[in-house]
């Protein structure tokens, strides 16, 4: 593992009722200042060479700030790795940053089935044009050989049941690493959630077991 640092933008295009970071979701509009100020985090990393090793951007969703691609420029520019968290409605940018190098990692959230009606009930609200990005997203990284790329769920009780993740194992078929995310009720977007028991540690396995066949490394993360 690589000791790392984390930077959360701030702005989501969705609203998943189960989301855990309900205060990054929305992004501070102009002449607000920006969502991030990038100049303190490359003085802060800049001063910090030798001792971390690398610079996971999660959110929020990140891919919705245009000046993403720079300011990674900017810390690849630095020797650090580069994790991305994505919901994976940005497509291009992903594409894009997967070609001029800037990006090690990609984690790639998979909400549900990737079926539009299924999707939206998961993601809260989700147009047409994000949900086809999303797609995009996951054909674009499941045939990348040169980036390391992790697809994840968050198992909801409400939302999921283990015939659903066994479908999105099977749509993700020779992924190298599907990871599922046990469910915590402790913060969420949607208060009625926060009453919501999440499945056993012994479901979470057993669900896993299903995944095996299609992804060469299924992991559970519990809470």
């Amino acid at each position: 593992g690589e000791i790392a640092a984390v930077l959360f933008t701030r702005g989501c295009n969705l609203r998943c009722p189960f989301c855990h970071n309900p205060d990054l979701l929305i992004k501070p509009k102009n002449p607000a200042p920006p969502a991030y100020d990038i100049e303190k985090i490359i003085d802060f990393l800049a001063q910090r060479q030798g001792f971390i090793d690398a610079v996971v951007i999660s959110g929020g969703e990140p891919t919705l700030h245009s000046q993403l691609k720079d300011d990674i420029r900017r810390i690849k520019d630095l020797g650090y790795l580069v994790k991305l968290d994505s919901n994976g409605t940005n497509s291009t940018m992903l594409e894009e940053m997967v070609r001029a190098g800037l990006v090690d990692y990609i984690a790639m959230d998979i909400k549900a089935p990737l079926d539009y009606k299924r999707y939206l009930q998961a993601c809260g609200r989700l147009s047409s044009s994000d949900f086809f990005q999303v797609r995009n997203s996951v054909n674009l990284l499941n045939h990348l050989r040169d980036v390391q790329v992790e697809f994840r769920t968050t198992v909801v009780p409400l939302l999921h049941t283990p015939q659903d993740i066994e479908d999105i194992a099977r749509y993700i078929e020779g992924a190298d690493r599907y990871t599922l995310q046990q469910f915590n009720p402790r913060v969420t977007l949607d208060p009625a959630y926060g009453e919501v028991a999440p499945f056993s540690k012994e479901k979470m396995a057993e669900m896993a077991g299903l995944c095996a066949r299609y992804v060469k490394e299924v992991r559970v993360v519990n809470i």
